[in-house]
C-alpha cells in the first residue's frame, strides 16, 4: 500500500479506536441510565440503521467513490458534489416526511406501543441532520481529507455522549438521547461543509446544473446498487437485533447488542481498510492496474487475519472480567453469545476489504449477490433459532451468516477480477493464533477478575503474537520494515535496525 493509502488508513484507524472506546464509556452508562429502555433504544437504533440505507447509503458512496476519480471532464468535482448536494436535500426531506407520518398515522402506536411515536418524531430529525453529517464526511474522504473527516466522526461521539448521555442522566430517557444525536450530527455538518467548501464552492456546486454530458445515469445506477447492497450488508447486524427484538424479550435484546458491541471490536481495522480502500482503488481500476489490485488486496486480507485473530483470541480470554467492570453485574449473560458470535466476527473481517476493492471498480451485482446470500441465511437462520433457543440462537445464526460472507466473497473476488487470499497463509496464522493462545489464556487465568489483567495482557498477548507471526512466517521482516517506513512519525531508526 502507497503512502496515500496508509496516511489514509492511520488517520481512519487511529478514530475508530477512540470510538470504540468512547462506545465502551457510553453504552455501560447508558445501560444504567436507561435501564430496561436500553432494549428499545438498541431496536430503535437498529431500525434507524436500515432506514438510513434507502436515505443515505447511495449519496455518501456514491460521492466518495467519483469525487476520488480522475475524470478528464472541467468541474468534474463541483459538478460531482452538487449533483449529491441537491440528492442528499431530497432523500432527507423524504426520508424524515415518511416516518413523521408513520407516527402521526398512528402506524407505530399501533406496532411497537405509545412511546414510540414520540421517538418516532425525534428520529425523523435525525434522519434529516444525520444524512448532512454523512454526506459531508464522505465528500471530505473523496477528496483525500480523511485527516478532517474523521475527527469530524469523533466530534459527532463526543458531542452525543455529552448531551445524549448527560439528558438520560437527567432523566429524559430515550428522547434526550436521539437530541444528543442531532447535536452532533448538526454540529459537525456545519464544520464538515465549511472544509467542503474549501474545496468547492458549496454554492456554485448547489446551483449549477451540469451539461448532457454528465453521467447522472451512471451515477444513479451506481447509487440504486449500493442501495441495495449495503441493505443486505447492514441486515446482517441489525436484523439479528430486530428479530430479537421482536420475537425474544427487551432483557434478551439488551445482552445481545452488548455482545453485538463488543464482538465486532474485531471490525476496527477492517472498517478502516474499508473506508479507505473504495475510494483508494477506484481510481486505481480506472488505470487498469490489476497488478496493484492483486497486491493490495493479498496483503490486506492476511494482515486482516492476523489482526482479527489477535483481538478475538484477546476478547474470548478478557469478556469475562471487561464485564462485571463496565456494565452491569447481570450483563455477564453476554459472554457466551460473545464466544458464540467471535468465528463469524473473523469471517465478516476479511470479507470487509474485499468487499470495499469490489465496490472501486463499480461492478457491484456480484457483489449484491454473494452478500445477498449471506443475509438470506441470516434471516432464515434467525427465523429458525431465536424462537427456540433466543439470544444464543441469534448468536449462532449470525456468526454463521458471517462466516458465509467471507466464502462468497472470494468467489466475487475472483469474478470481479482479483485474488485476494493469493498470499493469505491461512495454515501459518492458524498455527499463530493456535500458538498464540495458550500464553494469552494462561495470563488471563493467572490475573483472574483483577482490573489488571486488562491492563497487561493485551500488550503482553500482541507481543506474543507478533514475536510468533514472524517466527511462523506469517509476517515477514522485510514487511515490517516497510510498514515502519510508510508511517508518517519519526520511526526511522526501527526500520533501520531491523536491517
Amino acid at each position: 500500500m502507497k503512502r496515500s493509502i496508509m496516511s489514509g488508513f492511520l488517520s481512519i484507524v487511529s478514530i475508530k479506536f477512540l470510538l470504540i472506546s468512547l462506545d465502551f464509556l457510553s453504552s455501560p452508562l447508558l445501560t444504567r441510565f436507561l435501564g430496561e429502555g436500553y432494549g428499545d433504544y438498541a431496536f430503535l437504533m437498529s431500525v434507524f440503521a436500515i432506514y438510513m440505507i434507502f436515505v443515505s447509503t447511495g449519496v455518501g458512496d456514491g460521492v466518495r467513490k467519483y469525487v476520488a476519480e480522475d475524470r478528464e471532464r472541467d468541474n468534474w468535482d463541483r459538478d460531482v458534489v452538487g449533483f449529491y448536494l441537491r440528492l442528499a436535500l431530497l432523500l432527507a426531506a423524504i426520508g424524515c416526511f415518511f416516518l413523521a407520518l408513520a407516527a402521526r398515522a398512528g402506524i407505530v402506536t399501533a406496532q411497537l406501543g405509545a412511546s414510540y411515536q414520540t421517538y418516532f418524531y425525534l428520529l425523523s430529525l435525525v434522519v434529516f441532520t444525520s444524512q448532512f453529517r454523512e454526506y459531508t464526511r464522505r465528500t471530505l474522504m473523496g477528496f483525500g481529507l480523511e485527516r478532517y473527516s474523521e475527527p469530524l466522526l469523533f466530534l459527532d461521539k463526543v458531542l452525543f455522549i455529552t448531551v445524549g448521555v448527560g439528558l438520560a442522566y437527567l432523566g429524559y430517557g430515550i428522547p434526550g438521547v436521539l437530541i444528543g444525536h442531532m447535536a452532533g450530527a448538526v454540529t459537525t455538518t456545519v464544520i464538515g461543509l465549511a472544509l467542503v467548501n474549501r474545496e468547492v464552492s458549496l454554492f456554485r456546486a448547489f446551483t449549477h446544473i451540469p451539461s448532457r454530458e454528465f453521467p447522472r445515469r451512471d451515477l444513479f445506477a451506481f447509487n440504486a446498487l449500493s442501495i441495495v447492497l449495503i441493505l443486505c450488508l447492514t441486515s446482517l447486524y441489525e436484523l439479528d437485533v430486530m428479530m430479537l427484538g421482536l420475537l425474544g424479550t427487551t432483557q434478551e435484546t439488551a445482552y445481545y447488542r452488548i455482545a453485538l458491541t463488543i464482538a465486532e471490536f474485531l471490525w476496527i481495522v477492517p472498517l478502516a481498510l474499508q473506508n479507505v480502500l473504495l475510494h483508494s482503488t477506484s481510481n486505481i481500476w480506472s488505470n487498469h492496474d490489476r497488478e496493484r489490485i492483486n497486491t493490495i488486496a493479498a496483503r490486506v486480507t492476511r494482515y486482516t487475519l492476523l489482526f482479527t485473530l489477535l483481538l478475538g483470541i484477546g476478547l474470548a480470554a478478557l469478556a469475562p472480567v471487561a464485564l462485571p467492570i463496565i456494565y452491569p453485574d447481570d450483563y455477564i449473560a453476554s459472554y457466551v453469545p460473545i464466544l458464540l458470535l467471535l468465528p463469524g466476527c473473523v469471517g465478516f473481517a476479511l470479507a470487509r476489504p474485499i468487499l470495499a476493492i469490489g465496490q472501486g471498480k463499480g461492478d457491484l451485482r456480484v457483489l449484491i449477490v454473494s452478500t445477498g446470500a449471506a443475509a438470506l441465511a441470516n434471516v432464515v437462520l434467525n427465523a429458525a433459532l431465536i424462537p427456540r433457543y433466543g439470544m444464543h440462537g441469534a448468536a449462532v445464526a449470525t456468526s454463521i451468516s458471517y462466516g458465509l460472507m467471507f466464502v462468497f466473497h472470494i468467489w466475487s473476488a475472483r469474478e470481479i477480477g482479483f485474488y485476494p487470499v493469493a498470499d493469505a497463509r491461512v495454515p501459518r496464522a492458524i498455527l499463530v493464533g493456535s500458538f498464540a493462545a495458550v500464553p494469552i489464556f494462561l495470563l488471563a487465568r493467572f490475573f483472574g477478575d483483577s482490573f489488571l489483567s486488562l491492563i497487561v495482557v493485551p500488550p503482553a498477548g500482541a507481543v506474543i503474537f507478533f514475536a510468533l507471526s514472524i517466527a511462523f512466517g506469517a509476517v515477514d521482516i522485510d514487511e515490517v520494515r516497510e510498514f515502519l517506513e510508510s508511517v508518517p512519525l519519526p520511526t526511522d531508526s526501527i526500520p533501520s535496525a531491523l536491517r
